[in-house]
């Protein structure tokens, strides 16, 4: 009890330090601290986060930063597109969600610029709280399979709030399994790990493997293999043995339980290979799967058709195409948040599955376009779009010139989730974006940087 309190202890005295040297700590991990909480806890540390910059608001710190304009651009792009919405109720409704968007940029601009040091520090925290929260999605996987004896406690998310699952729906096991990788890079990228780190990067490991966002595993395994032949202090002295080893561990891995069956789906045959997360789960085996070509070419479907997570997105591209021609949207789309009923209309014209009244299964019109490209596309038109590669081309190019591999982990997890997901059309996901975006592009000014090194 004395060793966990003397821990406590210490770890609030070096959050103070830490603030003392720069008013932005806290409240930056604050706020990414409480991204997989209830959403009302993750606004009040935002409230917390602005307030705070303009508290300790100089006019001195304000410096113009063309990284941090391109998040409120694309906010400033989102409120335009209220003028033109097809739907202004539903854009209107989505401003609030999007706002992120204009704040943490902002809070960014006021506050004095962390150092590279500082952010480390930042990351290093927030990888500590994951693990936290990690641990306790495992004990709660473990209480409730002992109460209901069903394995599936411990794999991906449940159908509703109250169904099996590793975690709860609302948090979503895809989005959890990004918040997971970057605190995994964190402790997998330390030069000189103490053996509780070493522990903490394969616990973080194993819990994206049992959350099974194929997309997500894939990319952890291929940055976790460019980390270790290209990046990391032993690379040259690797073996060819060395990587036939890794690839024995990843097939035994892949083998076990209910991780291989959710990879065995998407790669049997022609009709269901996929890499994304199914859109709808539980379909009958009964049902007839749409291949690729038949989701791009058929012209109309039946209602015992089934999408699985890459066809769905494939006739979702598809169905953009055809809707940014037929209403002439190139240019404006159709408002933030206001597709759905075009999405819906595409849905009767094919004669889609529209799920059940009354049930939790709502059917494939509801589904938005499951891809941040096409969505800024779709509703925010070709400028949404440019918008949002600028974002991730300057990410990249960013992390490339740091260095700094959790920086580039985190730049080449968001291009690769864009594709599966409108990430940024969720709250979490909108907030984790635009906090880390900001925190790794914000560049200090010289003066503070030598200011920086003199305190240490």
């Amino acid at each position: 009890m004395g060793n966990i309190y003397n821990f406590s202890k210490n770890v609030i005295q070096n959050l103070i330090k830490e603030n003392k040297s720069n008013n932005s700590f806290i409240p930056i991990l604050l706020v990414l601290s409480t991204i997989p909480l209830a959403f009302a806890i993750n606004n009040i540390s935002m409230g917390i986060f602005l307030l705070v910059a303009f508290i300790t608001f100089k006019k001195e710190t304000i410096k113009f930063q063309k990284e941090l304009i391109f998040p409120i651009l694309l906010y400033v792009l989102m409120v335009l597109s209220y003028f033109w919405s097809i739907d202004s109720k539903e854009t209107l409704a989505a401003l609030s969600k999007e706002v992120p968007l204009l704040i943490i940029p902002l809070g960014f601009l006021i506050f004095k610029t962390n150092t590279s040091e500082q952010k480390k520090k930042i990351i290093e925290y927030y990888s500590y709280v994951i693990v936290a929260f990690v641990l306790y999605y495992l004990i709660r996987a473990i209480i409730r399979y002992f109460i209901f004896g069903d394995a599936r406690m411990f794999f991906y998310h449940g159908e509703n709030e109250k169904d099996y699952g590793l975690v709860p729906k609302l948090l979503n096991a895809i989005h959890m399994s990004v918040f997971v990788a970057v605190a995994f890079f964190y402790f997998f990228t330390k030069e000189i790990k103490s053996k509780i780190e070493t522990l903490f990067s394969i616990l973080l490991f194993g819990f994206i493997l049992l959350l099974s966002s194929k997309n997500i595993i894939l990319v952890v395994v291929f940055l976790s293999l460019i980390h270790i032949f290209f990046f990391s202090k032993t690379a040259h002295k690797l073996r060819l043995r060395n990587l036939i080893v890794f690839g024995l561990l990843v097939g035994i891995i892949f083998s076990i339980g209910r991780i291989k069956d959710r990879f065995k789906v998407e790669f049997q045959t022609n009709t269901d290979k996929s890499l994304s997360a199914d859109v709808i789960e539980g379909i009958p085996q009964s049902v007839h799967y749409v291949s690729l070509k038949e989701a791009w070419s058929n012209p109309t479907f039946t209602p015992n058709d089934y999408f699985n997570g890459t066809a769905f997105r494939v006739y979702q591209f598809r169905i953009f195409r055809e809707l940014i021609n037929e209403n002439n949207a190139f240019f404006t789309g159709f408002g933030l948040n206001a597709s759905y009923s075009k999405i819906k209309e595409k849905a009767i014209q094919y004669n889609l599955y529209m799920g059940v009244e009354n049930d939790s299964d709502s059917g494939y019109q509801s589904k938005n376009f499951h891809n941040q490209y096409v969505q800024n596309f779709a509703e925010l038109g070709v400028f949404g779009f440019i918008l949002l590669l600028f974002l991730l081309i300057v990410n990249v190019k960013n992390a490339i010139k740091s260095k700094d591999f959790v920086h580039f982990a985190f730049a080449f997890l968001m291009i690769s989730l864009f594709l599966t997901e409108s990430f940024l059309w969720r709250q979490r996901g909108v907030v984790f974006f635009t906090m880390m975006y900001c925190l790794f592009n914000s560049v200090p000014k010289l003066r503070d940087v030598h200011n920086g090194s003199k305190a240490e």
